[in-house]
């Protein structure tokens, strides 16, 4: 595919910034082909367990708000500012998945070494079908541009190892995985089977009311308990399992003694989810911090510090730094265990709620 072909796309798709959103951009049928087709021969050479170096920023679940993706560029930095690993699910239920999509896929062309795609239960033909980006690209195209779209999302890469210490998936664990070298040995390109280790690596979830395995209420997979992730980090010598999958309140959420993460990305989702959307850096020494993203039409500015160790959250977790600018948080999370004698754990979300409490009770 042309270089300056690329660019192109990538210069038009960037113009709508502070636009009014749901701005659609215009693209030919010819040129969403080819990067579906180019993007699929590079997914396809790379493989299906991705190994990554630090620094590098994770996203969860865009699922076609646009402008959202193009605010978390805005503040995390464009490619090749940074690099980036996004965890599945771009499309489906927001309004724009078409551009969301195609300015990641042109990323991907643009940048196939620092830009990085996984596979979420989404990229799925039978569930796309259903929720949204079918009926998107019949209406501004045609079907057969949907079916070439399930061809490239059928060769996406499932699970991504950075620094051999942080398992990246869209879902989850799964019974069936005993060695990461069943990963890489997925056959692509692959519909999403309706069982099997494939399957609950982009539909499983975790649960704090199992231990072990259990059903899940999807209707597909399993859940799995904070038992299941101790074991698996301990046998396989990793710190921290990364995924995406669920809405979560704050744009992110640990579990298991925050040995696994949940990041979602799209803030206000669907309109109907008074949700923060979340974007998790990851630098060179493993050290973990999060970029919370509040829903556009909320923005507030505030601004509130604590010492390290001068102060609890209601986790017991020592409280670091906060730092609430405009509709940006930033704070600092040291996740893998060569770190925690280096710093404090925070907790930016739980502390300000804290605070909250301890006015409403003076005020009492």
């Amino acid at each position: 595919m042309d270089t300056g072909l690329v660019n192109d796309i990538i210069k038009r798709l960037l113009e709508v910034r502070g636009s009014k959103s749901g701005k659609q951009v215009q693209l030919s049928e010819s040129e969403i082909r080819q990067l579906c087709v180019v993007s699929r021969e590079i997914f396809m050479k790379q493989p299906n367990l991705l190994e990554l170096e630090p620094p590098i920023k994770i996203c969860g679940d865009i699922h076609g708000q646009y402008s959202d993706l193009l605010r978390h560029f805005e503040h995390g930095g464009f490619p090749p500012g940074a690099s980036y690993l996004f965890l599945g699910d771009y499309v489906d239920r927001g309004k724009q998945s078409l551009e969301t999509i195609c300015l990641l896929l042109a990323y991907k062309i643009k940048y196939p070494e620092n830009f990085f795609l996984l596979r979420g239960n989404h990229e799925c033909a039978s569930i796309n079908r259903i929720y949204g980006f079918y009926d998107e690209c019949k209406r501004r195209f045609n079907v057969r541009l949907w079916k070439i779209f399930t061809d490239c999302f059928n060769c996406l890469p499932v699970a991504a190892l950075i620094d051999d210490k942080i398992l990246c998936m869209h879902g989850g664990l799964s019974p069936e995985l005993n060695s990461l070298h069943q990963i890489r040995n997925l056959t692509r390109p692959t519909d999403v089977p309706d069982t099997g280790l494939l399957c609950d690596l982009l539909w499983s979830d975790p649960s704090n009311e199992i231990r072990g395995w259990g059903s899940n209420d999807r209707g597909v997979s399993y859940t799995f308990g904070p038992d299941v992730v101790s074991e698996f980090l301990q046998k396989h010598d990793l710190d921290l399992i990364c995924r995406a999958h669920q809405v979560v309140e704050d744009g992110y959420e640990f579990f298991a003694n925050r040995q696994l993460v949940t990041i979602f990305s799209a803030p206000n989702y669907c309109g109907e989810f008074d949700n923060a959307g979340a974007m998790m850096s990851v630098d060179e020494d493993l050290m973990c911090s999060f970029q919370i993203l509040k829903p556009a039409q909320k923005k507030f500015s505030f601004t509130s510090s604590a010492k390290p160790g001068s102060g609890t959250t209601t986790s017991g977790v020592k409280v670091n730094s906060i730092l609430v600018s405009h509709d940006v948080m930033n704070y600092f999370f040291p996740r893998c265990k060569r770190m925690r004698k280096k710093f404090h754990e925070g907790d930016a979300i739980s502390y300000c709620k804290l605070i909250v409490l301890a006015i409403l009770k003076q005020l009492k």
